[in-house]
């Protein structure tokens, strides 16, 4: 981990876990990108990924369980000039926050989601996520998960998503670049990581990922552009398993369409009283 990102402190996490790499990956791609932590935060749920932002030194928010891409989209909107992320799980993030997923897709807020992919409920004992594979066996599941698995990618590349992305916890090289393309973006940028859980997911383990993922973009014939293709290459999972940049569009980001920020953020604009108190009559 670089040094001006890092914080010396025991982690609550595995050993072996997979968010492991992606700390490091998100470390390296902050250092990479000339950031300062005063201009960085880290907006987090529950969960094992939701601890993420305790041990990178920036500015911190954790919110409830789902809930961080509308606290993220209210920060960005208040001081547009932080580099914001959202972080948090497949749980966290597809099954309690799915709502919120859609509508961040929608409005095309500029931030980048980070979501850790081990297909399981990895704080509450491993149990079926959204994104667990059919017949998987866990607590919840003990027949095996008989429902189709939520695509992400998908679900964002339907939506108009304008920068969809795929990742591997254990290739912190193509994790930090693929981190750094996302926050140059301007717009809503989400990074599917698919990320090990050693203790609770003993299916998608390094072992298993490694057989599988290879890089979309080394494809000299692929085009992140062609929406088609995109749809069609998300659907790829089993014997081999895709990670890159699949998906990538420009279009007006949610900031853009607000007249009160063509000037400056919000927070450096100043408070106008007849304004405020407008505000607070219709409420008397």
């Amino acid at each position: 981990m670089s040094k001006q990102f890092s914080i010396s402190r025991e982690t609550a996490w595995c050993p072996g876990c997979g968010n492991f790499g992606i700390l490091n990956a998100l470390s390296q791609a902050l250092d990479g990108l000339g950031l300062q932590p005063k201009d960085v935060l880290l907006v987090s749920g529950i969960g094992q990924a939701g601890k993420t932002p305790h041990y990178i030194k920036a500015n911190v928010l954790n919110t409830l369980h789902g809930r961080t891409l509308p606290t993220a989209t209210g920060a960005k909107i208040a001081n547009s000039g932080l580099t914001v992320f959202a972080i948090g799980g497949d749980g966290d993030g597809y099954a309690e926050g799915g709502n919120h997923f859609i509508h961040a897709l929608r409005k095309n807020i500029d931030i980048t989601y980070l979501v850790h992919n081990n297909q399981v409920f990895g704080l509450t004992k491993g149990q079926a996520s959204p994104s667990s594979d059919p017949g998987m066996v866990t607590g919840t599941t003990p027949l095996g998960v008989t429902y189709e698995s939520f695509n992400p990618l998908a679900v964002a590349i339907s939506m108009n998503g304008s920068f969809v992305a795929r990742s591997y916890a254990g290739d912190q090289e193509h994790l930090a670049n693929t981190i750094q393309e996302a926050v140059r973006h301007p717009g809503f940028a989400l990074v599917d990581i698919l990320q090990p859980c050693v203790t609770f997911n003993k299916i998608n383990t390094y072992q298993w990922f490694r057989s599988r993922v290879y890089d979309l973009n080394q494809d000299p014939n692929y085009d992140p552009s062609n929406r088609k293709q995109a749809w069609e290459r998300c659907w790829e999972w089993g014997e081999r398993i895709p990670i890159g940049i699949f998906y990538r569009t420009e279009r007006p980001t949610l900031c853009d369409h607000l007249p009160a920020l063509k000037s400056e953020p919000l927070v450096r604009q100043p408070l106008v009283s007849s304004r405020l108190d407008q505000v607070l009559a219709q409420f008397k």
